[in-house]
C-alpha cells in the first residue's frame, strides 16, 4: 500500500528542479502512507511521486516503475491480488519482467490492453501511468473505491493525490468549503463523486478511470455493480448458491494473503469478522496475530465475543479498551485524516486499533467489510422491509412495533408508543414507488442538522436538492430490481465507499501505515450475492442468511446465533462534561462558529445547553454535535491554518528512486 501525487502542466511547463521541489512537499504530506520508500519522476512539466509501504517484492518493487523501453511510468497505491497469475498469463504473451511485484505486472497489462487491463485486474488500487511518448496520463480507481484519488486543475495543471491535504501543496489551488458539499454531507454522511468538501477538488468516482492530455480530462465508467431483475436473476436452490458463494469466498481469502510480510486479521466479535477468521485458518493454518478494540462503557463493548472467537481458533490476540477520553484525544487526528465532516465518533477507534496494529509490527490485516452490503446484513434492509409492510396499512398500531426489534440499544425506540414510533419512522411511508424509498427516513434525519447552517449558507442551498438529484440519477439504473436491491445499490455506492471504507477505513489504517485488505469486496463475490434472491440475503429479519447457513459447524453458536450489534462508538462523554478537551470548547466558541461561517453560533449554543440537560439525547442531536466539532476543526486545519510543508521536513534526503528527463 502507498501514496501517489503528481501534476501534469500543458500549458507553461516549470522547470524540472521546480517541480521536484513542489513534488516533494506534496509527498511529505502523505508520507504516514508509505513511510518505507519514496521515489519521484519528473520531467518539464510533469511529475509523479509514490511514498511506498513496502509489501510485495520488497527488494525490488520500487516505485515509480517503467516497462522495458522506458515509454510508460506508474506511481499506484494498492494492491492486485491476482497478479501471479495474470505474470504468467503475461510473460506467454511476449513480456519481459525485472520485478515480481504487482506493480510490474499491471504496467504490462496496460501495454497489452490499454484501459481494457482494468477488467483483468482482481484488487484495490488508485494509479497513475504516464506516457512520455504521447504526453498523456492514465488514471484508474477500483471498482468500489477502497483506494482514493482526488484531483484538481489550475491554470491548465491537473494536480493528483492520494490525499487532498498533498493537492493543497501545489501553488495556487484554493481551499474553500463547497456549500453544496456541506448540504450533502449533512444529508448523506459524505458527498456525491465527484464533489468532495472542498471547492474545485474532485475525487476520481470509484469503477472509472480517466485520461487526461493537453488541458484536457476524459472521464469513463469501466464496472458498476448491476442487481438483477426478475427475469436475471439466480434460478438455482439454496444448496447451489451456497456452493458458488464457498467457493468464491475462500478463494477471496486465499488471494488475499498473498503478502511478503505477515498478515494479521481484525476480529471484531461479529459474524463477518469470524467467519473472514475461520476461512483464513483453513487456508493458511500457522500463527494468525489478531486485533480487536473494546470499549470501557460496557454498551459499546464486545470484547467477550471476540476473546471467545480468538480462543476458538487459537490465534494470537491483541486488544485495547477505549475509552472516552482516548476518543477525545485521537478526535483531532480521525478528522485532520479524513478530510471531511464525520457525524460520529467510530472512526476514532479503528485509529486507535490501527495504532495497535502498527505498534505490534504488522503492515496487512483482514477485515470483514462489504459483507452487510452484500448480503443485507444492515437494520436499514430490515427497517425498509417493515416500512414497507406498513405502508399496506398505514393506519395500522400493530405493524410499526416490529421496529422495536431493531434497535434494541436505543432506549428512545425500545420505549416509544405507537404514537412515537409513527411519528419518527412514518416519513414519507406511502412513497414506495421512489427509487431512494429505503433511504428517505435516514437522509430526512440527518438534513435536520442543516437546522443549525447560517441563514446564509441555508439560502444560498435553498434550490438544490440533492435527494432529489441522487434519485433522477439512479431512476433508470434501479428500474426492474426489488425493493431490497435498490437498498443495497444506494448503500454501497455512496455509504460504504464515501464513508466506510474512507472515513472509518482506508484513513484511519494508512493514518498508521496499515493496509486493509476486505474479502466481502472482491468483485466477484458482489456480482454473484447481486444476482441472487431476496432470501438468500434476508430471509424474513434474518440477515445474512447464507453466510449464516455456510458458517454452521465453523463458529460458536453463541456468535454464530448473536444479535447484530452496530459498530457505535461514545459520543457525549468525549466531548461533553468536566472532562471534556479545552479544544471542544474553543472551537465551539461563539467566536470560531462565526469566524468559520457554516453554523450559526446561538443555534450551536442551543444545541449544547439541549445535550447537556437531556436524560437520553437523540441520536440526530448526537451527529450534529460531532459533524459541527469536526467541521470546525477541517476549516481550522485546512482553511484558516494550513501551512506549507516546513522545508526541513522535505522527503529529498530520503529519496531513494528519483528519474529526472531535463
Amino acid at each position: 500500500m502507498c501514496g501517489i501525487a503528481g501534476y501534469i502542466d500543458s500549458r507553461n511547463p516549470f522547470p524540472v528542479n521546480q517541480g521536484e521541489s513542489i513534488l516533494n512537499r506534496m509527498m511529505t504530506r502523505i508520507h504516514h502512507r508509505g513511510p518505507d520508500d519514496c521515489g519521484l519522476y519528473l520531467e518539464p512539466g510533469m511529475g509523479m511521486g509514490n511514498v511506498r509501504l513496502s509489501i510485495i517484492d520488497l527488494s525490488g518493487g520500487y516505485q515509480p516503475l517503467s516497462n522495458e523501453d522506458g515509454s510508460l511510468w506508474i506511481v499506484y497505491n494498492g494492491e492486485v491480488f491476482n497478479y501471479i497469475e495474470l505474470h504468467e498469463a503475461l510473460i506467454k504473451k511476449g513480456h519481459h519482467f525485472k520485478t515480481q511485484s504487482d506493480t510490474e505486472v499491471i504496467l504490462h497489462l496496460y501495454e497489452e490492453y490499454g484501459a481494457g487491463a482494468l477488467q483483468y485486474m482482481n484488487g484495490q488500487f488508485a494509479l497513475a501511468i504516464w506516457d512520455n511518448q504521447k504526453k498523456e496520463c492514465f488514471f484508474a480507481r477500483d471498482r468500489v473505491g477502497i483506494r482514493p484519488l482526488f484531483y484538481s486543475e489550475i491554470n491548465g495543471t491537473l494536480v493528483f493525490g492520494s490525499e487532498i491535504k498533498s493537492i493543497f501543496e501545489f501553488p495556487g489551488i484554493g481551499r474553500h468549503f463547497s456549500p453544496e458539499a456541506l448540504k450533502e454531507i449533512f444529508t448523506f454522511w459524505t458527498t456525491l463523486t465527484p464533489r468532495t468538501l472542498f471547492e474545485k477538488v474532485y475525487e476520481l468516482p470509484p469503477g472509472h478511470c480517466a485520461w487526461y492530455k493537453e488541458g484536457h480530462l476524459e472521464i469513463k465508467k469501466f464496472w458498476s455493480l448491476g442487481y438483477a431483475t426478475a427475469s436475471t436473476r439466480f434460478g438455482g436452490n439454496p444448496e447451489e448458491a451456497m456452493d458458488q458463494f464457498r467457493f468464491l469466498l475462500s478463494d477471496s481469502v486465499e488471494i488475499r494473503l498473498r503478502s511478503d510480510v505477515p498478515v494479521a486479521a481484525y476480529l471484531s466479535g461479529g459474524l463477518d469478522s469470524s467467519a473472514t477468521t475461520a476461512l483464513i485458518r483453513k487456508v493458511a493454518p500457522g500463527l494468525l496475530n489478531t486485533f480487536s478494540i473494546g470499549f470501557a462503557d460496557k454498551v459499546f463493548d464486545e470484547t467477550k465475543y471476540q476473546q471467545e472467537i480468538s480462543q476458538y481458533f487459537n490465534t494470537y490476540h491483541n486488544s485495547i479498551i477505549c475509552s472516552a477520553a482516548d476518543i477525545a484525544e485521537w478526535f483531532p487526528r480521525v478528522v485532520w485524516h479524513s478530510e471531511i465532516p464525520i457525524l460520529r465518533t467510530a472512526p476514532a477507534p479503528m485509529m486507535g486499533l490501527s495504532k495497535l496494529v502498527h505498534e505490534h509490527g504488522i503492515k496487512v490485516v483482514i477485515t470483514g467489510e462489504g459483507a452487510d452490503e452484500a448480503l443485507a446484513g444492515y437494520n436499514i434492509f430490515k427497517e425498509t422491509k417493515i416500512r414497507e409492510f406498513w405502508a399496506r396499512q398505514p393506519q395500522s398500531r400493530i405493524r410499526p412495533l416490529l421496529l422495536k426489534k431493531l434497535y434494541p440499544y436505543l432506549p428512545n425506540i425500545t420505549q416509544a408508543s405507537p404514537g412515537i414510533l409513527r411519528m419518527f419512522f412514518g416519513y414519507r411511508l406511502e412513497a414506495t414507488d421512489s427509487p431512494v424509498y429505503s433511504h428517505l427516513l435516514r437522509w430526512q434525519n440527518t438534513s435536520n442538522i442543516q437546522n443549525h447552517f447560517t441563514a446564509e449558507l441555508n439560502n444560498h442551498l435553498e434550490d438544490y436538492h440533492p435527494v432529489e438529484r441522487y434519485a433522477e440519477r439512479i431512476r433508470k439504473e434501479v428500474e426492474g430490481i426489488s425493493t431490497l436491491a435498490k437498498a443495497q445499490l444506494i448503500e454501497t455506492n455512496i455509504f460504504m465507499s464515501g464513508y466506510l471504507l474512507s472515513s472509518q477505513g482506508d484513513r484511519m489504517a494508512m493514518a498508521n501505515s496499515v493496509e486493509g485488505r476486505y474479502p466481502f469486496l472482491d468483485y466477484r463475490l458482489l456480482e454473484f450475492a447481486a444476482t441472487l434472491p431476496d432470501e438468500f440475503k434476508l430471509k424474513g429479519l434474518n440477515e445474512k442468511f447464507l453466510l449464516k447457513e455456510l458458517m454452521k459447524d465453523q463458529l460458536p453458536l453463541s456468535v454464530l446465533n448473536r444479535n447484530k450489534q452496530a459498530y457505535r462508538a461514545p459520543v457525549l462523554e468525549p466531548f461533553i462534561g468536566s472532562n471534556a478537551p479545552d479544544y471542544v470548547s474553543y472551537f465551539l466558541s461563539e467566536i470560531r462558529i462565526k469566524e468559520c461561517g457554516v453554523f450559526n453560533s446561538e443555534s450551536v449554543n442551543k444545541l449544547i445547553s439541549k445535550i447537556k440537560v437531556a436524560q437520553t439525547p437523540s441520536e440526530i442531536d448526537n451527529m450534529a454535535l460531532v459533524g459541527i466539532l469536526s467541521t470546525q476543526l477541517l476549516f481550522n486545519y485546512f482553511i484558516k491554518d494550513f501551512s506549507p510543508v516546513e522545508r526541513q521536513k522535505i522527503l529529498k534526503g530520503e529519496v531513494r528512486n528519483r528519474i529526472l528527463v531535463k
